[in-house]
């Protein structure tokens, strides 16, 4: 008794023959089916090249396209074909050819000859699995699909909406469970012949081809009404990405298959010279005798995803890039924007350089230029100030800045009258600290020399720009540390509001402020917010902001009275 091979074969042929001629050398018969999708003069010189193999055979050709009958129908017409061939075959293993064997051929004889009435397909029913990828579970048995995935995506999706929306059903056949699993089994000889010469055959035939992908569930589930012995798992290495693609094995990965144990893998890069040569060896040079465990490399695999679906935090890349919310952080470390606090504060940016040791930048998105620190023109990571080239996307100009500029806390000025488009971004992004002082940026109005027609326009421009961003702020989906101020409460006590934001940068020092930065002259403001106010624009931003209330900064006030007992 031995091991028959059926190969599916449909790309590679010369690396499939050089595999075919691998099997037979180890006594196995191979039947070999050709995708009809090959050229005809392709298909007849890769039989001729095999010719001189006499346990060899070439089935019947159909057309395989992924997702379709087509490859159930080519692995019945090669499996039929061998049973009825080869009377010595005890089980018939279903290979690509873009599969490969990695240990001794005998060592996979001689494990089933000592399992003789074990069947090896991964079957388990869709309640059972986490793996199903696209959408469609249980559906795929309920529904038609007469439509290609691949080449016909609109008519397949428009159907299966159509038949959601009508409700329509169809009926499984009497007497099975739909069962899913990998398409490359290994099956003993009466199990598969009782599959294949099932008085049910043509019933079971014309319910799944209109299932969708039906090889992953044609033979899982049948061979639950025959087997006596399954194990439910596959012999060949075979490993998927999140979106359902077959990983392909390089050269590089050849430590990687040794120590994965089994006993034969896909889907292997037709061009991996070192692969092929390592594995198509004879005993001597190949791996021990073992079970197979590709759980060992699996781990390898998981990391792998990871990598892909998440990454860094703060670090994209083309996998996770065009996905919203696949960035696995915004960005890559903590930083400060302060709203309102430059208009507020003479030499804001320098003071608050000296107090915490930061990075303090002015306005990054600035309508004129980017204003990096100490007026330099290029920043770390080749950021330009230049206000065409950071517009084109201002979110990955950010997120770039602090990614190329980690390990330094980064600060920046942001107001109403910058680029807005990072709005959200800093608002969702618990890395922020924002903190601002609604309506300060009506502090350099206050002090331009414009017409008030022009003031009071651009003051109603930008209280609308600032409220808009208030309002993303307060969002529930803000998870960035955020504090906000009105200029009028903010101005009776700043020391206490600056004093909680030096802490939470992380002061070079840990005592406390001595003195803030000096304040702009505010005299007369409140009569300028009461002028607005005559003009018909209405300066709520600012707080409750009396008229004769014009505070000088310098002017020390007298202190509260207090009891000592």
């Amino acid at each position: 008794m031995t091991v028959g091979i059926v190969m599916l074969v449909h790309t590679a042929l010369g690396r499939a023959e050089q595999v075919a001629r691998h099997w037979h050398a180890a006594g196995c018969p191979v039947v070999i089916h050709v995708d009809r999708n090959v050229a005809r003069k392709t298909h007849d010189a890769f039989v001729k090249a095999l010719s001189d193999l006499p346990d060899l055979r070439f089935s019947r050709r159909h057309r395989c396209e992924w997702g379709t009958w087509g490859i159930v129908a080519a692995s019945q017409s090669a499996s039929e074909l061998m049973l009825e061939e080869f009377p010595q075959v005890r089980h018939v293993y279903l290979a690509s050819g873009s599969c490969l064997p990695l240990r001794p051929v005998q060592e996979l004889i001689d494990y089933l000859a000592a399992r003789p009435r074990t069947d090896f397909i991964e079957s388990a029913t869709t309640a059972d699995v986490p793996w199903t990828v696209g959408g469609l579970d249980h559906e795929r048995f309920t529904l038609r699909f007469p439509f290609s995935w691949k080449k016909h995506r609109r008519l397949f999706d428009a159907y299966v909406r159509l038949q959601r929306r009508l409700r329509l059903r169809r009926q499984i056949p009497r007497g099975i469970v739909p069962h899913m699993g990998s398409q490359w089994w290994c099956l003993t000889r009466q199990t598969l012949s009782a599959i294949l010469q099932d008085p049910e055959r043509e019933t079971y035939d014309s319910y799944f081809r209109k299932v969708w992908i039906p090889d992953e569930s044609y033979f899982q589930t049948l061979a639950r009404l025959y087997s006596t012995n399954i194990e439910s798992r596959s012999l060949t290495l075979s490993k998927f990405d999140f979106q359902g693609k077959p990983h392909i094995f390089y050269d590089d990965h050849l430590q990687l298959l040794r120590r994965s144990d089994c006993f034969v893998a896909r889907k292997i890069w037709p061009h991996a010279d070192r692969l092929y040569e390592a594995f198509l060896t004879d005993a001597a040079g190949a791996m021990k005798r073992t079970e197979p465990n590709p759980g060992k490399i699996d781990r390898i695999f998981a990391k792998a995803v990871e990598k892909r679906t998440r990454g860094r935090p703060g670090l994209y890349m083309q996998s996770r890039f065009p996905n919203s919310d696949w960035e696995n952080g915004l960005t890559s470390g903590r930083y400060s924007v302060f709203c309102g606090f430059a208009d507020l504060f003479k030499d804001f940016e320098p003071w608050l350089h000296k107090a915490t040791g930061a990075r303090v930048h002015g306005h990054l998105f600035g309508p004129e230029r980017v204003e990096f620190a100490q007026n330099q023109t290029t920043m770390n990571g080749a950021l330009s100030s230049d206000a065409t080239l950071r517009n084109y996307n201002p979110c990955a100009f950010l997120t770039n800045l602090i990614w190329n500029t980690r390990g330094e806390r980064q600060c920046f000025q942001f107001g109403p009258a910058d680029n807005q488009e990072i709005n959200w971004l800093i608002a969702k992004d618990p890395n922020a600290q924002i903190s601002v002082v609604s309506g300060a940026w009506a502090v350099h109005l206050f002090n331009s020399n414009r017409n008030f027609a022009d003031i009071r326009k651009e003051a109603a421009h930008l209280q609308r720009v600032e409220s808009e961003f208030l309002n993303v702020l307060r969002s529930p989906y803000s998870k960035a540390r955020i504090r906000i101020w009105t200029m009028a409460e903010f101005i009776e006590a700043p020391m206490e509001p600056l004093q909680s934001i030096i802490d939470e940068i992380g002061s070079k020092s840990l005592r406390r402020l001595a003195e803030v930065p000096k304040m702009a002259d505010l005299k007369g403001f409140g009569q300028f917010l009461q002028n607005l106010k005559n003009q018909g624009m209405h300066p709520y931003l600012m707080g409750d902001f009396p008229v004769a209330r014009d505070l000088d900064p310098q002017q020390s006030r007298p202190r509260k009275p207090y009891l000592v007992k």
